[in-house]
């Protein structure tokens, strides 16, 4: 089975999903990274030389391509999610989690962080939470499971996924 995780930035995929690998021995899959890798530039190269909708296509051709791969983490992109297609993909892939986290939290994790193209000029909760909230109804049709990563370690996630999904 593979796991696709899925959620706002800074929920912590990237995180669970390199402990979920050393725990169960899967491979890990960081979307963002191999479609930098692919283009040749970095994601907010992309969407600025491309737009989003390009990168989004992206998203879709590479989720496809994971079809036939058994025992992936798959590390969505914040948006990922929020594409149809990318969502179909997704389910043939695997059991989709959802992590989610406060704006606090998610400012919290990314106030440093100048790599998101999509936070640039959302510094404060408030414009977290509004990006947050056209989104969630997305986020939550997507998912098989919903963990919220508030307040938690990543061991704590990692056993609340393991838990849900019965891995062992």
């Amino acid at each position: 089975m593979n796991l696709v995780l899925i959620g706002f930035m800074g929920t912590g995929k990237s995180t669970v999903a390199a402990s979920l690998s050393r725990q169960y021995h899967m491979e890990i899959v960081e979307m963002d990274e191999v479609l930098a890798r692919q283009e040749g530039m970095s994601i907010p190269e992309i969407f600025q030389v491309h737009g989003e909708s390009y990168f989004r296509r992206l998203e879709t051709e590479l989720l496809r391509n994971l079809q036939n791969c058994q025992n992936k983490i798959i590390s969505c992109g914040g948006g990922a999610a929020l594409r149809e297609e990318n969502v179909t993909e997704m389910k043939k892939n695997g059991k989709v989690v959802l992590l989610t986290a406060s704006p606090e939290t998610i400012l919290d994790r990314t106030k440093t962080d100048t790599s998101r193209p999509l936070l640039k000029d959302r510094k404060t909760p408030e414009s977290i939470a509004s990006l947050m909230q056209q989104r969630q109804e997305k986020y939550l049709a997507a998912a098989d499971i919903v963990i919220s990563t508030d307040h938690k370690s990543v061991a704590e996630i990692c056993e609340e996924i393991a838990k849900e999904l019965q891995l062992s």
